[in-house]
């Protein structure tokens, strides 16, 4: 046997201490459909753990050996028990081919896992001539939500509200440092069970990680380090924000000096697609409703990194830099909360979006839309002290709006009980108590 390609047992192949992930039973499904899937994300989020818990044999691109085989013809890697998990496929692009090639061979379901963390090597070399279609499905996978954390007890699950089941109840009280601290941990795997004042390490070493390799990951152009981490910060800067390129060239143009500018458009937007490829950011498109003012409706996206822990690693915050500066407290609250609707919104099949007036100022900070075309609208507060603004700003965007929203919800931090809005209907619970 090969080193680096097993084949032993399903069960043998989970990693001791997997902790199961929402994706897991997409996973499964799609298995069950599918040729093959291919599993994409940032990396260090769980995907070879998530792979390695449905699979039944495996290999490592990152793996030399492998790495020469699979260059000399794809199939020499291909072992008889499946799912077989490729894991970092795209540093040998032509995988993609050979595994399509192999799901046309027969029609048997279930035969691969593919896992990647950058789309670089496969768009860059003109290697890949097939989509794939029909033969494997693809699913993003993301950091670990608070409820996959075990931070989240799960008492508000989104599901109940949509059916109008949810009840209230008395959750426990969480205290604004332990918000704090789980903004700078993010939802990195191997950063869950972290000591407190070592969980910033993780999330800057992935900053440096960014800046001085993955950004060069097969492509011909080298790009500056310095500039890629001006950029970081001006993202991190205006996390949750509709703002634009015009915003990351004037941020940069002001604070640094004119050897480390970043001029044109151009360049800017060719260092956001790496970071796109790289599946690092996790932007918000804005909702298209029938509105009172439609013409007035934003279209912007809402920015976003895929955790907000890389916003606290690129700008050097601190859970104790958080509680004494309530404004950015805030925002990245409301990126964690956002973080989390994705989430939970990808489990459930829904779409996640935000919502603003342009000439009213009305907005939404959240807005799930469900298959069936019914949505759910949400407004994020760190405290209790904002819900009654929440409220108001809710109920002046349902009265607007054409078609009603199923059901409105404020989510809060500060917070320690699931409850209802008795005039209204607005659920308001805590961040800590949700899940799909």
């Amino acid at each position: 046997m090969l080193p680096y390609a097993q084949e032993v047992n399903a069960m043998s192949l989970t990693k001791d201490g997997y902790m199961t992930r929402l994706v897991d039973d997409k996973v499964s499904k799609y298995l069950r459909i599918f040729g093959a899937v291919s599993i994409e994300g940032p990396k260090w989020c769980g995907k070879t753990w998530t792979g390695l818990n449905h699979a039944n044999s495996v290999t490592y691109m990152t793996d030399r050996s492998q790495r020469d085989m699979a260059n000399i013809d794809p199939k020499y890697i291909f072992l008889e028990a499946r799912p077989q998990l490729i894991d970092e496929w795209q540093i040998v692009p032509s995988i993609w081919d050979a595994v399509r090639h192999e799901c046309d061979r027969s029609h048997e379901r279930g035969k691969f896992i593919l896992t990647g963390s950058t789309s670089l090597g496969a768009t860059s070399s003109g290697e890949i001539y097939h989509s794939g279609t029909g033969r494997i499905a693809t699913i993003r996978m993301h950091p670990m939500s608070l409820y996959e954390s075990g931070d989240s007890t799960g008492e508000a699950s989104i599901s109940d509200m949509l059916n109008g089941k949810l009840q209230g109840g008395h959750t426990g009280k969480v205290e604004l440092d332990t918000l704090a601290h789980l903004i700078v941990r993010g939802g990195w795997p191997a950063n869950i069970n972290m000591q407190e004042d070592d969980s910033g390490i993780i999330p800057k070493s992935y900053i440096e990680a960014i800046v001085t390799k993955d950004m060069h990951e097969a492509r011909t152009r080298k790009r500056d380090p310095n500039k890629m981490r001006m950029l970081l910060r001006s993202l991190s800067r205006n996390e949750t924000t509709l703002a634009g390129v015009a915003t990351f060239v004037r941020d940069i143009e002001e604070h640094e000096n004119e050897e480390q500018r970043i001029r044109s458009r151009t360049t800017i937007e060719d260092y956001l697609g790496v970071l796109d490829s790289l599946y690092l950011t996790a932007n918000q498109e804005a909702y298209s409703v029938q509105y009172r003012s439609s013409s007035r409706v934003g279209k912007t996206a809402k920015r976003h990194l895929v955790d907000p822990s890389l916003c606290c690693a690129s700008l050097n915050l601190t859970a104790d830099k958080l509680l004494h500066d309530h404004k950015t407290f805030g925002l990245l609250f409301e990126a964690l909360v956002e973080r989390d609707l994705r989430i939970y919104t990808d489990y459930l099949g829904g779409h996640l979006y935000h919502f603003r007036d342009h000439a009213s100022g009305d907005e939404v900070d959240a807005i799930i839309e469900f298959n069936d075309g019914s949505y759910a609208a949400f407004e994020i507060k760190l405290s209790q002290r904002g819900i009654q603004d929440a409220i108001a700003s809710l109920s002046r965007f349902s009265n607007h709006v054409e078609k009603k929203p199923t059901f409105m919800c404020i989510v809060v931090g500060h917070c320690e009980a699931v409850m209802k809005d008795p005039k209204t209907g607005i659920y308001i619970v805590p961040a800590t108590s949700l899940k799909p």
